[in-house]
């Protein structure tokens, strides 16, 4: 599977995710990602009109933090937990 970029502001977080968000984590992998690139790409399924994020929300969050608009994903069919 080839990841692909996609803009963040089409990438839906479920409130579920939002609930673990630990903002100390999302500040050290911001760091990792200026320093080597963001190394494993997110994964998202497709939703009507949306992508819909299912793994890797530090990661998310941090590219966010950096200002990036677009992030590498992995489109995959269904959830992965």
């Amino acid at each position: 599977m080839e990841p692909v970029a996609l803009s963040v502001e089409n990438i839906y977080v479920p409130v579920k995710l939002r609930k673990t968000l630990d903002a100390a984590n999302v500040e050290t992998i911001a760091e990792s990602i200026m320093e080597n690139g963001l190394e494993n790409p997110i994964h998202v399924r497709r939703d009507k009109e949306r992508y819909v994020l299912v793994a890797g929300l530090h990661r998310f969050e941090a590219m966010k933090a950096l200002g990036e608009a677009e992030i590498e994903v992995f489109i995959v069919g269904a959830r992965l937990f």
